[in-house]
């Protein structure tokens, strides 16, 4: 949010300057240069003249189309990895107008088992990355004790694969929501995740981490809770990089390319 600021703000001021000066100035020079005069162009206007394109470029691709994004965290694993560098696919779900991010043309919607990133209702300054479990009227049941997710009366299918390979007590599953068949880790012996009913009210959705007995997430109702819709920036798409410098000493080159299910 802070980039989109500073990048809208300094777009916005070299547009003023190279718009002031075209109208009210520039014709003088031409006229003095005619004369025999030499004038240079001012370094702020050359410098407002030569910038506003490439802010104006960024601004269009970082609203409108793709924006980069890095995983923190563990909470997506097997899905993402921390180190992670994802493409957010930003018109996914509408077009969004900079800063305030109100929705002017409608595309899509999150359906279930989308990967999206989100501005934390609790702080909007911090953007997490999850997966849509309920939409908009859902009912969705965690049962801890089984790490099982029911929606509208109905289980999430789910099948247990065997140990993970980072960690032996790391149980990997494949779980079906909605078209997505994605994976998950379960973990043997951790504590229970919070659990309960979940009711998804209008303009919100339910969203949870693929590494369930890791994740703050929908479940955490005083931080997370409810994703207002006007909170969605866009669908992840895909791996572009991963480097976690300095833990693994350089990126990882099997990463590149990864889609995102």
């Amino acid at each position: 949010m802070y980039i989109e600021r500073v990048l809208v703000g300094l777009t916005a001021l070299a547009g003023i300057i190279w718009a002031l000066d075209a109208l009210f100035f520039a014709r003088a020079r031409v006229v003095a240069v005619a004369a025999g005069a030499r004038v240079k162009e001012p370094i702020a206007v050359e410098y407002a003249r030569s910038f506003f394109p490439v802010l104006l470029i960024v601004i269009v691709i970082r609203s409108f189309l793709f924006e980069p994004y890095r995983i923190p965290s563990g909470s997506m694993m097997p899905t993402l990895l921390t180190g992670d560098f994802i493409f957010v696919n930003k018109f996914a779900y509408g077009l969004r107008l900079p800063v305030i991010n109100t929705r002017i043309v409608e595309i899509g919607i999150p359906e279930r088992g989308d990967v999206i990133v989100f501005r934390l209702p609790s702080d909007p300054s911090v953007n997490y990355v999850k997966r849509v479990v309920g939409v908009p009227g859902d009912a969705v049941e965690y049962d801890a004790g089984n790490k099982r997710i029911t929606i509208n009366g109905e289980a999430v299918p789910i099948d247990l694969v065997g140990p993970y390979e980072e960690g032996p007590d790391m149980v990997l599953g494949y779980e079906q929501l909605g078209e997505h068949r994605h994976r998950v880790l379960l973990t043997r012996g951790a504590p229970l995740s919070p659990e309960g009913t979940y009711e998804v009210p209008a303009g919100h959705y339910f969203v949870m981490g693929d590494n369930r007995d890791d994740s703050e997430d929908g479940r955490y109702v005083n931080v997370v809770g409810y994703v207002p819709d006007g909170n969605i920036v866009g669908r992840a798409t895909g791996v572009w990089m991963n480097w976690r410098w300095p833990a693994d000493g350089g990126p990882r080159w099997n990463r590149i390319g990864e889609g995102i299910e």
